[in-house]
């Protein structure tokens, strides 16, 4: 489970689903397996909507006490959740670097697989949500070949599935997996957990909180 900071996450949900960045019914997972919810912050598509965004993640990263240098945004989904995140922090008077990777390298111009402030000090990665977790680890691989050291990684919400659920080994999720192998603790904002407490709270939907309710009993660690 990431280390979850304590904002008012019944709001943060509540933006998620009016930007659609939080759905309910059936869907597919890169797995294979199928799923009652999908998170997706592709979904977050205007200004005013960018600010509230980056609000979330600055409230999350002031109270996590985590000290940085530098935000890194992995490609693609990364990168304007870092912007709008350093737009906030300058709200609360911290001037934070941002800097991101390209997927491809750029063979012109300056060239390489990194853009923006210099990948050095302490980083700080921000992404939205993790399944694999593919796009931080390979940006993660980017960041060691420089004079930099990751101390953490901020997401939007932690889905606490198991990924190892045939192990003999203890029960390990993407953000515990992914702590373990950068050595850095995982913050997420909201947590699977929340969701099930709005949805019960909220009252509206009743199938999206029993399938949603046998779901995380089933795959989840809550």
């Amino acid at each position: 489970m990431a280390n979850q900071v304590k904002i008012e996450t019944s709001k943060f949900i509540e933006f998620l689903i009016q930007q659609n960045v939080l759905k309910f019914g059936e869907f597919t997972l890169k797995s294979g397996r199928q799923s009652p919810y999908f998170f997706n912050l592709g979904s977050v598509a205007s200004g005013a909507a960018f600010t509230t965004l980056g609000r979330a993640y600055a409230q999350a990263i002031v109270q996590s006490g985590v000290e940085f240098d530098l935000l890194f945004g992995p490609a693609y989904k990364g990168i304007p959740i870092a912007v709008a995140t350093s737009l906030a922090l300058a709200e609360h008077g911290i001037d934070a670097g941002v800097a991101y990777n390209r997927k491809e390298a750029k063979a012109h111009g300056e060239g390489g697989h990194l853009v923006g402030a210099p990948v050095q000090g302490r980083v700080l990665m921000l992404d939205d949500v993790l399944t694999s977790g593919k796009a931080i680890r390979e940006a993660a691989a980017l960041i060691d070949t420089q004079s930099a050291n990751i101390v953490g990684v901020v997401i939007a919400m932690d889905r606490a599935e198991v990924t190892n659920p045939d192990s003999a080994d203890a029960p390990e999720t993407a953000v515990s997996g992914l702590a373990k192998e950068l050595g850095a603790p995982v913050f997420s904002i909201a947590h699977v957990n929340d969701v099930l407490r709005y949805l019960a709270s909220d009252g509206t939907d009743q199938a999206a909180l029993s399938a949603m309710s046998a779901y995380a009993d089933q795959h989840c660690i809550l």
